[in-house]
C-alpha cells in the first residue's frame, strides 16, 4: 500500500509541476527557429508552456528554479521514425510471433521511457506489427500511466499481402494473428476501408509501405508494392480527416509514385534518384532518412548472423541512402530527423546527428531537422520543436556546445517535459 501511495504522489506531483510557474536558468540557449545561440537566458514556464525568455537575473522570492546555468539548453528533440510498441530487430524474421500482445505492451512502456530519457520528448511512431499497440501506448502516456514522449501513432502498416509491412520468413502453414494483418490491402477500395478503420480507432496519421523492406524476407527494397492509386486513396481519406500520410519507400519508382499520390513524407528514401529529389523539393515533401542505422545493422548483423537477405539489402541501401541524403541537403529539400529506432536499441537515437553532419548538414542544420523541421512535418510546430513563448516547456540540457560538436547530444544530462523535470 505504501508503494502505491508514493506512486500516486509522484504522478500528482508531475501534474502540479506543470500547473505552477517554473524558472529555468540556461547557460546557453540554442534557438533553432533563428539558428542562433544565446547566452545566460532565463525561461519562465507557466502551466507547462514557455511564457517568456529574458536575460538571466533575479526571480521572485520562493520561485521554483531549475538551474541549468552550467549547460547548453535546447528544445526537446523529435524523432520522426520510431517503433516503440514492438519487438526489437533480431536474426529471427519471425521474432514478432514469439511475443504476446501483453508482452509487447510492456516492451513499449520500457522503450518510451528510454527514449524520453535520451532527450526525445516527441516522436512519430510509424508502425507496429500488433495493430494499435502504438495508439494504446500513446494513450497511456497521455493519461500519465507511462513515462514517455509525446507520441503520434499510425496504428498499423498499410501494406500488400506478403509485402514489406508483413511478418514474413516462416513456414507457409503458420497462421499469423489477425491483429498483425490489420492493414493488409489488395485494392484502392480496400485501402479506403482500412485507412478509415485506423482513424476511427485512434491513428493520428497513416504509414504506407510503398516498396519492399530491408527487414522482410521475400521482398525487394527497390521494388514498388502499393500502386499509385492505392496510395492516393490513403491520401484522400487522410486529407478528408484533416491528417496526412507518410510512405516507407526505398526504391526510386516507389518514391516518385508516393510523391505523385500526395504523401507528406518519404521514410528511408534509400535509392532516391535525381528526379525524386527534384520532385520532393518542388512539392515540399519531407525526406525522413535514417542514415545511421545501416552501420548498426552491418556490425550487429554480422555478429548475430542476420539472414543473408537482410544483409544484402542493408548493403544495397546504406551508402546509396547517404549519397542521396547529401544530394538532398545540397538541393534544399526539407529533411526531418528519423532514425528507425527499434532496428537498433532505443535510446541511441542521437547517434544519427553525427552522420547527418558527415553527409552534408551543419550541426545547426541537424538540430533544426530534429526540432523545428520535424515539428512542422508533424503539424505540431505551435507546440513543440522550439522554446519561443507558447511552446511546451519541453527541453534538454547538455554539457558542451552541440552547434560545434553535435555528438554532445548523445549524452543528455537533463530532460524537461511540459515544465516538469523528468531527468
Amino acid at each position: 500500500m505504501r508503494k502505491l501511495i508514493i506512486a500516486a504522489l509522484m504522478v500528482s506531483g508531475a501534474g502540479m509541476a506543470q500547473a505552477e510557474t517554473v524558472y529555468v536558468r540556461a547557460g546557453h540557449l540554442v534557438d533553432p527557429e533563428n539558428g542562433t545561440v544565446e547566452v545566460a537566458r532565463l525561461l519562465r514556464i507557466e502551466d507547462g508552456r514557455v511564457a517568456a525568455i529574458m536575460p538571466d537575473g533575479p526571480v521572485p522570492a520562493g520561485a521554483h528554479v531549475v538551474d541549468w546555468s552550467a549547460f547548453t539548453v535546447l528544445p526537446g528533440l523529435i524523432d520522426m521514425h520510431v517503433h516503440l510498441a514492438d519487438t526489437p530487430e533480431t536474426n529471427n524474421p519471425a521474432e514478432p510471433l514469439l511475443h504476446s500482445a501483453f508482452e509487447v505492451a510492456y516492451m513499449g512502456a520500457a522503450n518510451a521511457r528510454t527514449t524520453l530519457m535520451a532527450g526525445f520528448t516527441s516522436v512519430h511512431d510509424v508502425g507496429c506489427y500488433r495493430a494499435f499497440a502504438d495508439v494504446e501506448l500513446r494513450n497511456a502516456i497521455n493519461r500519465g500511466d507511462v513515462i514517455g514522449p509525446r507520441m503520434a501513432a499510425v496504428g498499423a502498416y498499410i501494406t500488400t499481402p506478403g509485402g514489406g509491412g508483413e511478418v514474413t520468413g516462416f513456414a507457409p502453414d503458420v497462421q499469423v494473428p489477425a491483429d498483425m494483418r490489420m492493414g493488409v490491402v489488395t485494392s484502392p477500395a480496400d485501402v479506403t476501408l482500412k485507412v478509415n478503420y485506423l482513424f476511427q480507432h485512434g491513428a493520428d496519421s497513416i504509414k504506407l509501405i510503398a516498396t519492399g523492406a530491408v527487414f522482410a524476407i521475400g521482398t525487394d527494397a527497390g521494388q514498388q508494392e502499393l500502386s499509385e492509386d492505392e496510395m492516393r486513396a490513403a491520401v484522400e481519406v487522410a486529407r478528408a480527416r484533416g491528417s496526412w500520410v507518410t510512405a516507407h519507400a526505398h526504391g526510386a519508382a516507389g518514391i516518385k509514385a508516393a510523391i505523385r499520390a500526395g504523401v507528406r513524407g518519404i521514410e528511408h528514401a534509400s535509392l532516391i534518384d535525381d528526379e525524386g529529389i527534384a520532385m520532393a523539393k518542388a512539392r515540399g515533401v519531407y525526406l525522413d532518412m535514417d542514415v545511421y542505422n545501416g552501420d548498426w545493422t552491418d556490425e550487429i548483423g554480422r555478429r548475430d548472423h542476420y539472414p543473408d537477405d537482410y544483409m544484402r539489402k542493408n548493403t544495397q541501401t546504406t551508402l546509396a541512402q547517404r549519397q542521396g541524403f547529401q544530394k538532398a541537403v545540397h538541393a534544399g529539400v526539407k529533411l526531418s530527423f528519423g532514425t528507425d529506432a527499434g532496428v537498433y536499441p532505443h535510446g541511441l537515437n542521437a547517434r544519427q546527428f553525427k552522420y547527418m553532419v558527415q553527409w552534408g548538414m551543419t550541426p545547426m542544420g541537424a538540430i533544426r531537422a530534429a526540432t523545428v523541421v520535424s515539428a512542422q512535418m508533424l503539424g505540431w510546430e505551435k507546440d513543440v520543436g522550439a522554446l519561443s513563448p507558447g511552446h511546451y516547456g519541453d527541453m534538454i540540457a547538455v554539457a558542451g556546445d552541440p552547434t560545434k560538436d553535435v555528438t554532445v547530444l548523445e549524452h543528455v544530462a537533463h530532460v524537461m517535459k511540459g515544465g516538469a523535470v523528468v531527468k
